[in-house]
């Protein structure tokens, strides 16, 4: 399917002519709020923005300070959707073959036997990824991009929900290795977890108060959805119309971003196509199969934001990313 702003792109109907009724979606967002609400208080953007990258079938970074709960969410979304999941911490001596696995030689059969490390999943949360040397963290790069990894030869594929949530802290500098252009670009979204409001901070407290077991709000039961309504939901998302005037307002956001005084690198070809998948969604998500030029604004910032590289005297200036974002996307004149 190519990308030509001289017609509309269009997807499958429904068979009869009409058009995808927005239906999994809907429920989707609906029971995730509400059963993830259940353990996560408050935070309803960056819950939205976490079901967003699985409905798109993309990767995110969620950054923020400790203690925000960024790994609770993860795990807590894992089990809402009834996905396998697993989970790898991030330290300075880790090296790929603890992400990926390794050939075991085994005396039995006097063969080698893969022993699959933590990528083998469909759910990966990787802790701390800006703590994982780059040796490691390129090792992750050909499983999110091309959902398959490479050992000794031979390829070996990843499962079609194969997603990863990465978690890293924006204040610590020892011990970090900052993540290179091409892997931030791998992300779909780049995720923002902010401090809880006051009355969600307080409902935190007395959940935690009142919880009775030593796992505390994290034993709290989750009602897992049909693997069907995931899968439903996709399809969706998939099925959400852009027409040609669309097209060319995000086409002109981005390119506009290349050429932008305060930045010295400016949104990708992939950031084009991301931000069209990430746009639908926020369309599918309000019950519409065609996007507007409210749902590129929306899904601008978190697919953005990690795209852009600032001039350093931009940065000494105050300025960052999702300011560029604000001031880019008030400069394009919006379709009618």
């Amino acid at each position: 399917m190519s990308l030509d702003t001289n017609s509309a792109l269009t997807f499958p109907d429904q068979g009869d002519g009409s058009p995808a009724r927005i239906k999994a979606t809907l429920q989707l967002f609906e029971q995730g709020h509400a059963q993830i609400g259940r353990i996560i208080a408050g935070q309803q953007e960056v819950i939205e923005q976490a079901l967003i990258t699985l409905l798109c079938g993309g990767h995110a970074l969620l950054e923020g300070v400790p203690g925000v709960a960024k790994t609770l969410a993860v795990k807590t979304l894992a089990r809402f959707l009834a996905l396998d999941f697993r989970r790898a911490q991030g330290t300075p001596d880790m090296m790929p073959a603890d992400i990926l696995g390794t050939n075991v030689f085994s005396l039995q059969t006097n063969e080698f036997k893969l022993h699959r490390g933590p990528i083998f999943t469909q759910f990966l949360l990787v802790d701390e990824i800006n703590r994982m040397p780059p040796r490691t963290q390129a090792a992750l790069l050909e499983g999110m991009e091309e959902r398959q990894v490479s050992m000794d030869g031979t390829s070996h594929a990843l499962d079609e929900y194969f997603t990863v949530f990465a978690t890293q802290n924006p204040l610590e500098f020892e011990g970090t290795y900052p993540l290179p252009e091409a892997q931030l670009d791998r992300f779909l979204l780049k995720i923002r977890v902010p401090y809880p409001a006051l009355e969600d901070e307080r409902t935190v407290i007395e959940r935690h108060h009142a919880s009775t077991t030593s796992r505390g709000i994290e034993s709290t039961p989750v009602e897992s959805i049909d693997a069907a309504l995931l899968a439903e939901a996709r399809r969706e998302v998939r099925a959400v119309r852009a027409e040609a005037p669309i097209i060319d307002y995000l086409l002109s956001i981005i390119r506009r971003t290349r050429e932008w005084p305060t930045l010295v690198l400016g949104a990708s070809p992939r950031a084009s196509w991301s931000l069209l998948v990430v746009a639908k969604a926020h369309a599918a998500r309000e019950g519409r199969d065609f996007v507007v030029p409210d749902d590129i604004k929306n899904a601008a910032p978190a697919t953005l934001r990690h795209r852009l590289v600032l001039r350093p005297e931009a940065e000494l200036e105050g300025f960052d990313t999702d300011r560029v974002i604000a001031d880019v996307l008030a400069a394009i004149p919006v379709p009618r």
